[in-house]
Formats: C-alpha cells, structure tokens, sequence
C-alpha cells in the first residue's frame, strides 16, 4: 500500500526545489538587466557554484519541520522566511570567510532570497490548494472532545485547505483530542489509547486564550515535570517601544499616498453633502484617557433628527444596535460615506492619531465613551494598550461579530501579541477591504 506522507513528503520536497533552482534563473535574468555606474559589473555566477544555497534552505526547511507537519500558511510561511533569512546569512558568512565574496555579487543574493521570501509562500499556497483538492493527499483526523470545539475544527480543516485534512471518524491516520471540560484520567486514557498510531495524537489545551505555539517549555528533568512560560508581550515595554517605532515609521511612509487619496475624499464629501470634511468624536484611549479619534465626515450635518424619524418606523433596528453597537439601515450616511465606511477609507485620517502617538496601526479598537461600562471585567486589559486603525475583530468577520465576541478576540490579541500577527492582520486587511469580507 503506497503511504500517502512519504508521497506527500517526496511532492512537496521536489516541488521547493524546483521552485528554488528556477528563482537561481530568475535572478539572473533581473540582475543582469540592472545596469548602474554605483554597483559592481556583474561577474556571471554558475549554478553549481550556487547549489550550496539551496542545499543550506532545504537543510533548514527541514530543520523547521515543514515537510513533517501540516501547518497553517501563516505559520509555514513564517518558517520559510524564517530559514531563508537564516540562509542569507549563512551564505554571506560562508563566502566571507572563504575569502570568495569577491567572486559572487551580493547584489544576486540579495534579490534572489527577496524573491524566494515573497514567492515560495504564495506559490506553495497553489501548489497546496491543487494537491489537497484530491482525496488521496488529504490526512483524515478524527477529533475527541464537547460537540462546540468539534464543530470548530471540522469547519476549520472545510475552510481551511492549506491543511489538507478532513474529518473521518472511522478511518483515521491522526487523532486530535480537546481536552477542555474533560477530567485528567479520561485524557490520560485516551493518550493510552491512540499513541500508537502512525500519525500521532495531537492535544488541544483546556486553556483556550492563550496561544501556546510561542510559549516556552521548560522541563524539570529530576521530577519528570514541565513548565510552560506565559507573559503578556504586549504589556513588555521594549515590545511596546518598537511597536511605537514600527507605526510611526509606517505613518510617515504613507504620508506622500494618503495626501493625494486625501484631496480626492475631501473634494468628493464637499460636493456631497453640506458639512465639515473630518468628524471628530472622543474615544477611550491607552490608560483609560480620552482623544479625539480622526475619521471623514460619513454622515449627514442633521443626522440625530433623520436617525430619530427612522428609528420611530423601524424599531427593530433598536435591538440590532444593542447586539453590534450599529445600525443594520443607517439612514444617516451620506452616498460617498457609504463608499468609505465599505472600503474603510473613512478610518484613514487615523495615520494623523497615529503620528500622534494616540493610536496604533493594529490594536483593539477606539472604543466610544459609552462602550466604557460595556467592556466590563475586560475593560483594564483592553485599555493598556493603544487602540488601532485595524485589528483582529476585523479580519474575523467585521460586522458579522457580536460586541463580545470582539471584546474576546480583542483579548487574545493582547495576551498573545507578535510583530508577525501584527504583519498578518494588515494582510488580511487588505484583503477584507478589497473583498468586502464581513460588510452588510
């Protein structure tokens, strides 16, 4: 019987070095159409001169355990460009101490490992997605524990086909077992029961807020125990210095685009409607301090008197906005703040409150003043931080999520914070915009 892992192994392992030898020509082809008085002349470079490159990328691929396990794309990708760095390195260290860097244009390393960080994780994201499509490629998992977490993987590995799993109760190759709500001798049977099988058995923590795949494991070797380190990174204040120092970066960047998109949007809101272009509203900020948090102006001047009227036919819009804190039908946005608010054009004057120290690019978000009493026991922890343009809550389904269920991914944000989720969540942002994923 052929073992579908070693075939899946074998596809994916060629598959990168493909990929990695047609990078070698690519770069070529760029660096040799670069022509420039204030670099080097190009000494032609042989591919067998630079195999060991790739043999150093793959060694460390393998090393991060990506031909293994079935990762996320995020968490694989972060991986690659991880042993690619290290690769570059490597290689430049390497030709250092041989005393043959002369011979190699660091220029062509350069872009070589720039391209192979941007396009091995998009092109193995297709590759997946193909391979996964049949049957055969898939792991088939069965999963142990309360119906509610259950349903939450089996849609997961639905959706999710960078996995390439599928729920099968009876004919399985790994087990997954969640063990919230269940007591210690069950789970230790259930270990006992299922460790033999070639795929292993995965173990879901009855802790649920707190993302474990960065903690650190210590072990206690005398009394056959383990530890695991948790601290909140985002509370750390040299996280919080270069996180500071990452969004103002980022603002004065985008500064010479948001200027010409800005003159568009104030001209547009002008012919519009009557009014001011910026609407400036009070929100809860970082230690529970108050800032006049920048949006465009997305609704009409007399909009308390409009919102009254509607409100009076509509009165079960009432019950919508105590559950999501918005109106599903508000009467009082303008045509070209409909426009924005579904683009989330109207958050970007917030590049001035960020440029002014009162909010982040990614956080949790500016919350009203009478939202205060409504975050509750969460209200502490939510407000040490800076609050953000964009944020978890966000990606995860916008408009769809309830007041709480943002507060508790909000949360999680914190407690778990990492520049790479950060650089996630401004992906994936552009993709909701984009794709108005989670807009009414």
């Amino acid at each position: 019987m052929i073992n579908k892992n070693i075939v899946n192994f074998i596809f994916l392992f060629f598959i990168d070095i493909i990929i990695l030898i047609l990078l070698f020509y690519i770069t070529l082809f760029i660096r040799y159409n670069i022509y420039s008085n204030t670099i080097p002349p190009f000494i032609k470079i042989e591919f067998i001169n630079f195999s060991f490159a790739i043999v150093i990328a793959l060694f460390l691929f393998f090393n991060e355990k990506i031909y293994s396990f079935r990762y996320d794309f995020w968490q694989e990708s972060k991986k690659i460009i991880k042993s690619l760095f290290l690769t570059y390195l490597l290689v430049l260290t390497i030709l250092a101490l041989m005393k043959t860097n002369q011979e190699y244009s660091r220029l062509f390393i350069t872009i070589y490992f720039i391209l192979a960080m941007i396009l091995i994780p998009i092109v193995k994201r297709y590759i997946k997605k193909l391979i996964y499509s049949f049957n055969f490629f898939k792991k088939r998992v069965l999963i142990i524990g309360n119906n509610i977490e259950k349903e939450r993987f089996k849609s997961e590995f639905k959706e999710n086909f960078y996995l390439g799993y599928s729920y099968d109760k009876k004919s399985y190759d790994t087990v997954i077992i969640i063990s919230k709500n269940m007591k210690v001798d069950k789970l230790n049977s259930l270990i006992y029961k299922y460790r033999d099988i070639s795929g292993g058995v995965y173990i879901v923590p009855y802790i649920t807020d707190i993302n474990f795949a960065y903690s650190t494991i210590m072990e206690y070797s005398n009394i056959q125990l383990n530890s695991i380190f948790i601290e909140n990174r985002l509370l750390i204040k040299k996280n919080i210095i270069l996180k500071n120092i990452f969004d103002k970066i980022v603002a004065i960047l985008i500064m010479p685009i948001f200027i010409p998109i800005h003159i568009v949007i104030s001209i547009l809101i002008k012919i519009d409607s009557k009014g001011s272009i910026f609407f400036k509203q009070p929100r809860l900020g970082k230690d529970n301090s108050i800032f006049l948090c920048y949006k465009y102006r997305t609704m009409y001047e007399n909009s308390d008197n409009i919102l009254k009227e509607y409100l009076l036919k509509n009165p079960d819009e009432m019950d919508y906005y105590s559950k999501y804190h918005k109106y599903k039908n508000d009467p009082r946005v303008t045509k070209i703040g409909s426009f924005l608010r579904s683009t989330s054009l109207d958050e970007l004057p917030q590049i001035l409150n960020i440029l002014k120290g009162e909010m982040s690019l990614v956080g949790p978000r500016p919350y009203m003043l009478n939202e205060a009493e409504k975050l509750g026991k969460d209200r502490d922890l939510i407000l040490k931080v800076k609050p953000g343009i964009t944020g978890l809550w966000q990606v995860s389904g916008r408009n769809n999520l309830t007041f709480k269920q943002r507060n508790e991914l909000e949360i999680w944000y914190i407690k778990n914070w990492l520049f790479w989720d950060d650089f996630i969540i401004l992906i994936k942002t552009i993709k909701v915009v984009f794709l108005k994923v989670g807009v009414n």
